[in-house]
């Protein structure tokens, strides 16, 4: 069974940047897309970005040009870079693992939580004005 644990995360003022990773076990990984998410108080959990087995990325417009996925196959790790972060980025982040998958995903794919059969035990990122 597929484990994540994240790691990363805190308190930033606005402006700021914060790095978040996901370690995954076994070997899964590296067939599946890895993604991250985020649920902030009182809201439905949305889409941050993903990343497929080719290394293609995907983004929901709210982060696009802030923040960078990357994935290291060797080492089973998932990270996201968050640079320019605002107050409206607050919120307890969740990595997350597709069942194996294409080479190739699509948005649609990687930004449904149904298409996600793991989870982090989630990350607080909370940005100070």
């Amino acid at each position: 069974q597929v484990q994540l644990v994240q790691s990363g995360g805190g308190l930033v003022q606005t402006g700021g940047s914060l790095s978040l990773s996901c370690a995954a076990s076994g070997r899964t990984m590296t067939e599946a897309a890895m993604g991250w998410f985020r649920q902030a108080p009182g809201k439905e959990r949305e889409f941050v970005a993903a990343i497929d087995r080719s290394g293609g990325t995907y983004y929901s417009d709210s982060v696009k040009g802030r923040f960078t996925i990357s994935r290291d196959n060797a080492k089973r790790l998932v990270s996201l870079q968050m640079n320019s972060l605002k107050a409206d980025d607050s919120a307890v982040y969740y990595c997350g693992q597709t069942r194996r998958v294409a080479f190739f995903a699509t948005f649609n794919y990687v930004s449904a939580q149904e298409s996600y059969v793991a989870w982090g035990q989630g990350t607080q990122v909370t940005v100070s004005s």
